[in-house]
């Protein structure tokens, strides 16, 4: 499996399908690449696509020490830069939407277009940044597989996770994260939930590139009014909601995320 070592450690990719256009797509949170393969399988077909894995996550290596979220910036820009020839269409969901909105801040000649799914610019309040210190405590101290049922109603929308159609995947994606090693997601939490606020720096953005926003209709850590939020900072910018998905709505919808992410690009 390629891998590149970036700032220390390797990042584990893969790439698919060929075309004048590469797609990056970035994970959230407890995931992994894995997430996009419905996306992969279908826009490979027509266009390069890249799927890397965070560091502490799927198949990159672990991330024991305390990190900030430009330092995930840091991982993705010396990705693309490194993969990539031109700028690319940025698919970044969650935790990868965070990092692809402080990317073209950065480094705006990298993005031709942003996809950003169950995301937001803001930084977290106080009230939710303490339940999740909170639950960071909890994870150093026994792990993340006793808490699974807190987590997976965050990140797995009703529907999915009780549509028997879907047990398979489900009960696989409970496996993995349950067995996250707890140090390593334990910095990443805290990288991701004290990130800063970037709503000011992108609503000053005299020309952002062509922005699609997607949210699940059941998403509770960055539910649509945080997306509507993120629309009014990011000027030309398109939001749709996907129905009968929650925080991982390419995941749990990939049907309708999927064409909503082909007439984008077409346009």
């Amino acid at each position: 499996m390629p891998t590149i070592e970036i700032n220390g450690r390797s990042i584990h990719y893969v790439t698919a399908g060929s075309g004048p256009d590469t797609i990056v797509f970035s994970h959230g949170y407890l995931m992994s690449r894995a997430m996009f393969a419905a996306q992969i399988d279908s826009f490979s077909a027509t266009h390069r696509v890249i799927a890397f894995d965070h560091r502490g996550h799927g198949d990159s290596g672990p991330c024991p020490h305390p990190f900030g979220i430009y330092d995930l910036v840091d991982d993705a820009e010396k990705l693309i830069t490194a993969l990539c020839d031109g700028p690319v269409h940025f698919a970044g969901m969650s935790t990868g939407g965070y990092v692809g909105v402080r990317l073209l801040l950065r480094r705006p000649d990298l993005i031709k277009t942003m996809i950003l799914m169950d995301t937001g610019a803001n930084a977290e309040s106080k009230a939710t940044l303490r339940q999740y210190n909170q639950l960071l405590f909890f994870v150093r101290l026994i792990g993340i597989r006793p808490l699974l049922g807190k987590v997976l109603p965050l990140l797995f929308g009703a529907h999915y996770r009780n549509d028997p159609a879907q047990r398979a995947d489900f009960a696989a994606w409970k496996s993995y994260i349950g067995g996250l090693d707890r140090t390593s997601i334990r910095q990443f939490g805290r990288a991701i939930f004290d990130r800063d606020d970037v709503q000011d720096n992108l609503r000053a953005l005299n020309t952002p590139p062509p922005t699609l926003i997607m949210v699940g209709q059941e998403d509770i850590p960055t539910p649509p009014t945080t997306a509507k939020a993120l629309q009014d900072v990011i000027a030309g910018s398109e939001l749709i909601q996907v129905p009968q998905a929650g925080h991982t709505s390419p995941l749990e919808n990939p049907a309708f995320v999927n064409d909503a992410i082909t007439t984008f690009l077409m346009r």
